[in-house]
């Protein structure tokens, strides 16, 4: 082979003198044409697909475009001096700034020199407002100010709505403030320093460029009206995407069936009418009117059904006095009974509600102590309100029974009991948290709802009390945190679930019913430990189980384990800060149940609607979101947050309401009727 011979000159082709155009750009279209000519039928249909594609993209984004550019030509020069004057801003010692009613501008001569420039231009917000999206000049203050790394793609779009929507509400000049924390939206208004709900005052974060938070004025966040939000967006969610199931998968936007009988709509019903959500409660209601059935051939767990349904239907009844609600829970409640017959009185956890059946679980024969004694509330108000003496007898056989029963430990319960031989198994396991938690909260409480004539549920309540504090109480090292631990075989293990956060509340219940006083000094303690199971994860969420340092070795209180760091949505620990607040008025309550209600919005809202569990409480950059929207999440979470916040004491008196342990409130017994058989 040979190469190719090398030419040493450039050929150069003129054309001729007469030529008047230079035809270069003729042959190269002509050589572009004949490329695409050379190009196959489908490479070409390719390009102009994709050219056509390019075309309606440009098309479609066109109106956002002109909207941001006309966004930034239309700022004025006043409010660039605005942004430049805000940073710079400094707080304004108190009593310098008179009260300012909206439109009205007070005479010059009764205010300080130094603040006449800040009076003259009333109207001018404090803070400028960002354009969506907009990166901040500065990498100041925590991480959680310095990017949007921490909220996750899924919520972002949803954040920003919520923004615009919050300015709206608030006023012409609202803007929103992200707190240290990160969580939640802020309204700030005006110029004066007002009281928030629970009587502190309100602060914002400084400007951008600030060093560190400046205190300014603020406007107190409506703390009631941010839970009905709330619950709205839920709503939303279940009702676009999981109308009539049992529980909403927001993220897939689909939904979750256990036991087909509208979970979530019912366990919801009692917290729409305590919101006030009329409208909503309305289109609930005609669910439950014309699709509600109970002749199903499903299995329905017993206690889980009767906490929820049972529960939540006798609640509407007393709360709205709709007959409706009375006649469904007459239903189930019938249709539930099935479960008390085995040899021992002691009822089956499953029930066939449509062919009248019952059976323990397949792979055993027990039920755990939870589940037989958290079902008293319901049968025994279901007996009182139909005359009919059978639902109350056959639950408080069952309560005779534990009562009676050897394997205690100073009036500890096991967490498994045997329905044939109506005996505790398993024994030497003792824990307030799953499977024997709401045992205790349950005699307290039929003290309470049977008009405190019980005594036999009070001692055992009183005796387990001590026997919490005898075996299972201890503190952590080095911040001293209290914390229920859970007993096997004799020795503790200091690990605490998040389910234990009810007892706060249940001990300051009793010593507002005269139990003695160092319960509500225990449940001052408890309630501290469970704000910082929320307070010490990076989401400001507190994972399902806790455990506790008895030893400083790393200088750490609560270490969680991988397994445990996920958060379903839990109720308790607002639960008894809504207790802990009625009883004390102590506003930092309020300021916890706060916090979490804004960890909530920060990490497991969903744009479309709803909420969802979380798999890392630990990872505030990917909480891991679980696709499920518990029902207790309405029943209980949002309800408790909106009577912590309400200022209404007898919006739910607790003196004329016991609540269910899934937040139903069922009425104290008038004395004339307390019990059935009466």
């Amino acid at each position: 082979m040979y190469s190719p011979q090398r030419k040493d000159f450039v050929s150069l082709t003129l054309g001729d003198q007469h030529s008047r155009s230079y035809t270069n750009g003729k042959h190269r279209r002509q050589s572009c044409w004949r490329k695409w000519k050379q190009l196959s039928r489908l490479q070409r249909s390719l390009i102009l697909f994709l050219l056509a594609f390019l075309f309606i993209c440009g098309i479609l984004s066109y109106p956002s475009l002109t909207e941001q550019w006309r966004g930034l030509s239309d700022r004025s020069l006043k409010e660039d001096w605005v942004e430049i004057d805000n940073r710079g801003l400094r707080p304004i010692p108190p009593g310098l700034v008179p009260k300012l009613q909206p439109g009205v501008v007070p005479e010059v001569q009764d205010v300080p020199p130094e603040v006449i420039p800040e009076i003259q231009r009333p109207s001018i917000p404090l803070l400028p407002k960002p354009p969506a999206m907009r990166k901040p000049p500065s990498k100041r203050g925590p991480p959680a100010l310095q990017k949007r790394g921490n909220v996750s793609d899924w919520q972002v779009k949803d954040g920003e709505e919520a923004m615009m929507k919050r300015d709206e509400d608030a006023g012409k000049e609202a803007k929103t403030v992200i707190s240290w924390r990160g969580a939640m939206i802020e309204a700030e208004q005006g110029t004066e320093l007002q009281s928030t709900a629970h009587g502190k005052e309100g602060t914002v974060a400084d400007s951008e460029e600030a060093p560190d938070l400046k205190p300014v004025t603020a406007k107190a966040v409506d703390r009631v009206e941010e839970v009905r939000e709330a619950f709205r967006h839920a709503w939303k969610g279940y009702k676009a995407f999981a109308w009539g199931h049992d529980e909403l998968k927001p993220l897939s936007k689909t939904h979750g069936e256990w036991f087909g009988l509208g979970l979530t709509l019912i366990d919801a019903l009692d917290t729409m009418w305590i919101l006030g959500l009329k409208d909503e409660f309305a289109e609930a209601r005609k669910w439950v009117e014309t699709e509600l059935s109970f002749s199903k051939n499903v299995d329905v767990n017993l206690f889980e059904s009767t906490i929820r349904i049972l529960g939540g239907l006798l609640s509407t009844y007393h709360l709205t006095g709709d007959t409706l609600f009375l006649d469904k829970a007459k239903d189930i409640g019938f249709r539930l009974m099935p479960a008390f017959k085995t040899p021992s009185k002691i009822p089956y956890s499953d029930v066939n509600i449509g062919k009248g059946t019952a059976h323990p679980p397949r792979w055993t024969t027990d039920s755990t102590v939870a589940e037989v004694t958290s079902i008293q509330l319901e049968f025994r108000e279901l007996s009182r309100l139909t005359q009919d003496p059978q639902y109350q007898s056959a639950v408080e056989e069952v309560t005779r029974q534990v009562h009676r029963l050897e394997g205690k430990r100073d009036g500890l319960v096991p967490m498994f009991i045997n329905t044939n031989s109506g005996k505790f198994t398993r024994r030497g396991a003792f824990t307030l948290g799953a499977r024997a938690d709401s045992y205790y909260e349950y005699l307290l409480k039929q003290w309470l709802q049977g008009g405190k004539k019980e005594t036999e549920l009070l001692e055992d309540y009183l005796q387990a009390i001590e026997g919490v504090k005898k075996n299972l109480l201890r503190q952590t090292s080095p911040g001293k945190l209290t914390f229920v631990g859970e007993l096997s075989n004799g020795r503790l293990n200091p690990k605490m679930d998040h389910l234990v956060c009810f007892l706060p509340g249940t001990l300051a219940l009793g010593a507002h019913n005269g139990l003695p006083a160092d319960h509500m000094d225990l449940a001052v303690q408890l309630v501290e430990t469970c704000h910082q199971m929320y307070a010490q994860m990076e989401t400001g969420l507190s994972p399902e189980i806790a455990h506790f340092n008895l030893q400083s070795n790393n200088g750490r209180d609560i270490d969680v384990k991988p397994a445990d760091r996920h958060n379903l949505l839990r109720p308790e620990t607002v639960e008894s800060l809504f207790y802990m607040y009625r009883f004390t008025k102590d506003s930092k309550y309020r300021d916890w149940g706060w916090d979490i209600l804004q960890s909530f919005n920060k990490y497991t809202r969903v744009p479309s609607g709803g909420y969802t569990s979380i798999g890392n409480v630990r990872d505030p950059l990917n909480p891991a979101p679980r696709d499920k929207m518990e029902s207790f999440f309405l029943g209980e979470t949002l309800k408790y947050l909106f009577l912590l916040f309400s200022d209404d004491n007898e919006l739910i008196s607790l003196d004329k309401y016991v609540f269910n342990t899934e937040a139903h409130p069922l009425p104290i017994w008038p004395s004339a009727s307390m019990r059935a058989e009466a």
